[in-house]
């Protein structure tokens, strides 16, 4: 399983690296424009493969039988304190992107609004800080799903 965190991980950095590259269109790829698509087709495919393989391996049932009455026990006790952590992580991370689609939403409306009247600029801040509550409510429900564990 190492080997492919450690083939995932070269990935995602060839991935960011092939972006940059791409991003200052560099004069390689001016000069063969059909490489840029190999690339990123070569690129998808690799990953692809590497998570069926990943996949496989995380549900592959040998590790799931070997375990006792004991130790399927045990786990069901951290299969559910790792629910909570996850859930707790989740309404964050989503409530975090809510709230930063509602800041861009407003924040640029704001900002047309106040370009052409700047006397409404409280107003704005307000509504902006309205988008910015969800994100502090989806920490709050994460804060009681952790006192809960």
């Amino acid at each position: 399983m190492s080997l492919i965190v450690a083939l995932m991980s070269i990935l995602v950095f060839g991935t960011v690296m092939l972006g940059i590259i791409l991003n200052k269109k560099s004069t390689l790829l001016a000069e063969h424009p059909k490489l840029e698509k190999r690339i990123v087709g070569a690129n998808i495919s690799f990953f692809a493969v590497l998570s069926v393989f990943a996949l496989i391996y995380l549900f592959s049932g040998s590790r799931a039988f070997a375990e006792g009455a004991a130790g399927a026990a045990a786990a069901g006790t951290a299969n559910s304190a790792g629910l909570g952590y996850l859930a707790a992580g989740l309404s964050t991370g989503l409530a975090t992107i809510g709230a930063g689609i509602g800041v861009a939403v407003t924040g640029s409306a704001g900002i047309g609004a106040i370009s052409e009247k700047p006397g409404i600029f409280g107003r704005t801040l307000i509504y902006v800080g309205l988008a910015e509550g969800i994100a502090i409510y989806g920490l709050i429900i994460s804060i009681m799903i952790l006192g809960r564990i």
